[in-house]
C-alpha cells in the first residue's frame, strides 16, 4: 500500500505536529453569577462545582481563573430587586455595574463581557417589556440599550445581548456610539434557540418565566435557515462577534455560520451540557475530564473561534498538561 494514514499516528510527536484543530486558552470565556449581599459563595444545586458569588467573594474565583490562565469572563447578575420593567438592569448601582467596577479595579488584567438581557431583572422572568402577556419588541430595545450603556460606563470591555429582540444590535450600537463608545464591541447571541438545555441556568439565575415560555422570541430548534437570517441582520446592524447557543447539539448551525460569514463566531456550551457531563461522571458512567476535553475539541473543530463554558478552567488545565491543544 502506498497510502497509509496510520503513518501520521505512530507517535505523540507526529500526531501533535499534524493536528488539524488547535485549542488555546485565549479562546476560552468563563461565565459566572454574581449576587447581592456579602460573604456569599453558594453552590448551585443543579450545577455542581458552580457558585453564586457576592462581590466580596469574587477574589476566590478570580484568583483561580488567573492561576488557570483564563482571563476572559461573562458576567450574569442576580439582583435583589425585580419589577415589571427590570429597572435594576440599568441602575448605575446595580449588581453587574458594581461587580464590573470592582473587577476593573482589582483585576484589571481580565477582559470583562457582560450579558445584556432582562430575564434576571423582571418580576415575570421574560426577556423584555410586556404588553399583556406578549413581549413588546420595540419597547424592549430602549431598555436593552440603556442597560448596555450602563455596563460600558461601569467599565465593561464588551457587551453581549442575549434577548433575541429584533433590532437590538442596531439600538445598542447607536447608543454606544452616541456616547463615545465607538470601540466597544458587541458579541451578539445571534442564534439562540428556545432550548431545554437552559434549565440549570434558570435555577442559577432565578430567571425562569412565571408564565408561558420564550418561543415567541428565541428560535425554533427545527430551523437552520432562519439562523442565517438572524446572523445576517446582526452583521448588518453592527455585531462584531456572532454567537450560537446552545453548543454541542447545534454544531451544524455553527458550521453554517462559519461558511457564510467572515465574523468571529462564539459557541456557548450551556448549563445543561455542563450538568449532564457532571451527572454522568458522578454516576461513574464516563471519565469527566476526557469527555470535557473531547467535547471542547469537537466544538473548536466545528469552527468555534471562542468557547464560552463553565468548564473553562478544566479545559485550560487539559491544555497545560498537553491532553488537548
Amino acid at each position: 500500500m502506498t497510502n497509509r494514514p496510520r503513518r501520521l499516528r505512530t507517535s505523540e510527536v507526529v500526531r501533535g505536529m499534524v493536528r488539524e484543530t488547535r485549542v488555546s486558552k485565549d479562546s476560552l470565556v468563563y461565565p459566572f453569577f454574581v449576587v447581592e449581599g456579602n460573604g456569599i459563595k453558594e453552590e448551585i444545586e443543579t450545577m455542581p462545582g458552580q457558585y453564586r458569588y457576592s462581590i466580596d467573594k469574587l477574589s476566590e474565583l478570580f484568583d483561580s481563573l488567573k492561576e488557570s490562565g483564563v482571563f476572559k469572563v461573562l458576567i450574569f447578575g442576580v439582583p435583589e430587586h425585580k419589577d415589571e420593567i427590570g429597572s435594576s438592569a440599568w441602575d448605575e448601582d446595580g449588581i453587574v455595574q458594581r461587580a464590573v467596577r470592582y473587577l476593573k479595579k482589582d483585576y484589571p488584567e481580565f477582559y470583562i463581557i457582560t450579558d445584556v438581557c432582562m430575564c434576571e431583572y423582571t418580576s415575570h422572568g421574560h426577556c423584555g417589556i410586556l404588553c399583556g402577556e406578549y413581549v413588546d419588541n420595540d419597547k424592549t430595545l430602549e431598555v436593552l440599550a440603556k442597560t448596555a450603556l450602563s455596563h460600558v460606563k461601569a467599565g465593561a470591555d464588551m457587551v453581549a445581548p442575549s434577548d433575541m429582540m429584533d433590532g437590538r444590535i442596531a439600538a445598542i450600537r447607536q447608543v454606544l456610539d452616541e456616547n463615545g463608545y465607538v470601540n466597544t464591541p458587541i458579541m451578539s447571541y445571534s442564534v439562540k434557540y428556545a432550548s431545554a438545555f437552559y434549565g440549570p441556568f434558570r435555577d442559577a439565575a432565578g430567571s425562569a418565566p412565571s408564565f408561558g415560555d420564550r418561543k415567541s422570541y428565541q428560535m425554533d430548534f427545527h430551523n437552520s435557515r432562519e439562523a442565517m437570517i438572524e446572523a445576517e441582520l446582526d452583521v448588518m446592524e453592527g455585531a462584531d462577534i456572532l454567537m450560537v447557543k446552545p453548543g454541542m447539539a447545534y454544531l451544524d448551525i455553527l458550521v453554517k455560520l462559519k461558511e457564510r460569514f467572515d465574523k468571529p463566531v462564539a459557541l456557548y456550551s450551556v448549563s445543561g451540557e455542563y450538568s449532564m457531563i457532571k451527572a454522568a461522571a458522578q454516576a461513574g458512567y464516563i471519565d469527566e475530564m476526557k469527555v470535557v476535553g473531547e467535547s471542547a475539541v469537537c466544538m473548536f473543530r466545528a469552527g468555534a473561534d471562542i468557547l464560552i463554558t463553565y468548564y473553562a478552567m478544566e479545559i485550560a488545565e487539559l491544555i497545560t498538561e498537553g491532553s488537548i491543544g
